[in-house]
């Protein structure tokens, strides 16, 4: 599914036959620390860097007004972050996912986007951008 912006990603989440607990992970983007000059250079030109999750929460698509209220939520917890990836966690038969249920996907995101593999989740930057890695 192609996503435009945020609203689509809520959009679609809102469409599902069954109730969704949307993944985010936020995370912060930077340089390792004894990096080359090539990969200086690459990271200047935003082309390349380190992803570290620095925060992750999970909500349910109707408690998301849009991304500035999402946005505005985790600047109060202090923790600065250049992107947010989403995933996606569906209930079964009606039912949402509770938020411990949803603890063990949040993990496996995490480290998933630690491995650098990113291409499974949606990833937006602060102001709400749809970002495309390849």
């Amino acid at each position: 599914m192609q996503l435009a912006t945020f609203q689509d990603l809520l959009a679609a989440a809102r469409r599902q036959p069954e109730p969704q607990r949307l993944l985010f992970v936020f995370a912060q983007v930077g340089l390792p620390e004894q990096a080359t000059t090539a990969q200086r250079e690459r990271f200047e030109r935003r082309e390349g860097g380190t992803i570290s999750p620095c925060l992750c929460v999970d909500k349910a698509p109707e408690e998301i007004a849009d991304f500035e209220t999402l946005a505005a939520e985790s600047a109060r917890t202090g923790q600065t972050w250049d992107i947010v990836f989403v995933g996606s966690f569906s209930g079964r038969a009606g039912i949402a996912p509770s938020p411990d249920e949803a603890a063990q996907p949040l993990r496996f995101m995490v480290n998933a986007i630690n491995n650098g593999r990113i291409g499974d989740f949606a990833a937006f930057d602060r102001q709400g951008n749809t970002l495309q890695f390849s």
